[in-house]
């Protein structure tokens, strides 16, 4: 026996090395990442590409309706990592088995309505048809809160749907609803942006959301042009976290962690401009969730 059949034998080799004892060395990870069209699914896909050019860890991308949806298909075992909203992760009742692999992006809740109609400010939104996001997305949770936090009680006062981003945009502009909560990059391609819609501003509900749910809510800033011709609107920004469990292996962690850390060129949406974490001290403020025990040898290496 070879020393290496000899350390495979006896176990003593890293985890990254024991891929090597047998079978693929090259492990694949199923990636929960959203709508097409939306930020996830397009991060998941610029990901599996970057992957592929390493050949250290292959990336399959799923489809799907967004965080909720992402968590309750990891639970289940249905996908090894998943794309989710701080705060959907802070809900999760299941939350203390996840564990993360970097804070990657920042969300910009994006209270659309038509151009020309009358809704300006959030307190216009009182007695208006409004979609929160698909069924198991980010949005319906956040857009409850953000909601509540601008004295509105769903339900009641807003009437309550539930549409995926481009059935919701169709609605828009076919009036049979008012107003769209999108959760996501900018510019998102669906959203016409400043020609047939408009964004509202949702500066001023930062503060309340704060107070009311907690640190994870940002006031941040949709610059001008970032939607070509639009001007510059205030909104509510909330991280985006690549998340996973224990039972992904170590090695296929130090791998995804390495390609956060040294390939942030290719790892930047159309629809995310400006709002990536993508570097070392960035990507390790993870909002409480702790760190995937391969992804910490691979920032200390890093980062020290």
């Amino acid at each position: 026996m070879n020393r290496r059949g000899f350390l495979c034998a006896t176990g003593t080799l890293t985890a990254a090395a024991l891929t090597g004892c047998g079978g693929d060395p090259t492990p694949t990870v199923r990636v929960a990442a959203g709508e097409v069209g939306g930020f996830y699914h397009a991060f998941a896909e610029l990901l599996a590409r970057a992957a592929a050019t390493t050949g250290t860890v292959r990336i399959e991308p799923v489809t799907t309706t967004g965080s909720f949806a992402n968590l309750a298909m990891l639970d289940r075992g249905e996908v090894d990592a998943a794309l989710a909203l701080a705060d959907s992760i802070d809900a999760d009742p299941d939350r203390e088995r996840l564990l993360a692999l970097g804070r990657v992006y920042e969300n910009y809740l994006q209270f659309v309505v038509r151009d020309t109609g009358r809704i300006r400010t959030a307190a216009d939104l009182r007695g208006a048809r409004i979609s929160l996001g698909a069924p198991g997305s980010g949005a319906t949770f956040t857009g409850d809160r953000l909601l509540r936090a601008a004295g509105l009680e769903p339900g009641r006062d807003v009437e309550i749907t539930h549409l995926a981003l481009r059935d919701a945009v169709t609605s828009l502009d076919d009036g049979f609803i008012d107003a769209l909560l999108w959760a996501g990059g900018v510019p998102t391609p669906a959203l016409d942006v400043p020609h047939a819609l408009r964004l509202l501003d949702l500066g001023d509900l930062a503060q309340p959301m704060r107070d009311r749910f907690g640190y994870l809510y940002d006031r941040v800033t949709i610059p001008a042009d970032a939607y070509p011709g639009a001007a510059a609107v205030r909104t509510i920004g909330v991280a985006n976290l690549l998340v996973t469990t224990g039972s992904l292996p170590g090695h296929a962690a130090a791998a995804l962690t390495e390609l956060l850390i040294t390939r942030p060129e290719d790892l930047v949406p159309a629809e995310a401009a400006g709002t990536q974490f993508l570097d070392v001290r960035s990507l390790i403020g993870t909002d409480g969730v702790p760190l995937h025990p391969g992804a910490v040898p691979v920032y200390r290496r890093h980062h020290g």
